[in-house]
């Protein structure tokens, strides 16, 4: 029933209660995200490889230079108090810099032809590009892959699945326990076909997810959003300051960080800031009150 409700508009940060950006909680009732219960696939705004982005270079998306850490957010997601999911520029399992890697450690990306090199059935690959949502992917060998894409589980190679962007291998990312690659594979061109009403994903990187850990929590629907928000989103500002949604479902979750890597770091970042703009001047000292004290 929900797929065939119109799609809920988006709000903003300047609607949506949240945590302290200094990291520091206060007690001041609950935080919450957006819910997109009603809301559609997300893939299906997903701009064509033909299509251009103001301000984009006209070149094809995989030889254009792209820092992550220019246009990606870095974000960690926590059930209760355990991490599921972690995207960082750095860390413990950092990549050896490669010529073709944009210097990024682990979340270096890789044209289309280069990622053939480096995966192994089983594996999940993320799509990226700046201003577009990333497209997720399995790869299931002979340089093939099964991805959901305009609302269908399709059968494909890996560079047409790519549309020209670069991409990097996401297994790190999530961190539940992965099932084999066989089961993986499996998972995944047993969904072959399937599409509109019959699907049980919302989006590329639910369905991929979703075949590497067997959750259902990838799936819609697949928890009650009843009760209290058990999911975190915590946003990395830089300069040790982070800000924080509560998600009743992972599924929830999943679409708003999407969002956040649509529009850019730098659109999140202008979010958050105009959100805590009042809040600040509160907390300024009022100058004219400064000087007849004086």
């Amino acid at each position: 029933m929900g797929n065939q409700m119109e799609k809920l508009t988006h709000l903003n940060y300047k609607e949506v209660p949240t945590a302290d950006p200094t990291g520091m909680d206060r007690d001041e009732g609950p935080r919450i995200g957006v819910s997109y219960i009603f809301s559609n696939d997300d893939d299906e705004l997903e701009p064509q490889q033909d299509s251009r982005v103001p301000g984009l270079s006209r070149e094809h998306p995989a030889s254009v230079p792209y820092d992550p850490r220019l246009h990606e957010v870095e974000c960690s997601v926590y059930y209760r108090d355990e991490c599921v999911y972690q995207k960082s520029f750095s860390g413990d399992d950092t990549q050896p810099a490669e010529v073709d890697g944009s210097g990024a450690g682990p979340l270096a990306t890789y044209t289309p032809e280069n990622l053939l090199n480096k995966c192994k059935p089983g594996d999940l690959v993320e799509f990226v590009c700046q201003a577009q949502y990333p497209h997720w992917v399995v790869y299931i060998g002979d340089f093939q892959v099964v991805h959901l894409h305009r609302m269908e589980v399709v059968n494909g190679f890996l560079t047409d699945a790519s549309q020209g962007r670069r991409g990097r291998i996401a297994n790190q990312l999530y961190r539940y326990k992965p099932l084999s690659p066989a089961a993986v594979v499996q998972n995944a061109l047993d969904q072959v076909g399937c599409k509109d009403q019959d699907l049980s994903w919302r989006n590329s990187e639910c369905f991929a997810a979703w075949c590497r850990y067997g959750k259902r929590e990838f799936k819609i629907g697949g928890e009650l959003r009843i009760g209290k928000q058990p999911y975190r989103l915590q946003i990395r500002l830089g300069d040790k300051r982070s800000h924080t949604l509560e998600f009743q479902s992972l599924e929830d979750l999943i679409m708003e960080k999407r969002r956040n890597d649509q529009i850019g770091r730098a659109a999140v970042i202008q979010e958050l800031s105009s959100h805590l703009q009042p809040a600040e001047e509160e907390d300024r000292p009022d100058p004219g009150a400064q000087t007849a004290a004086e």
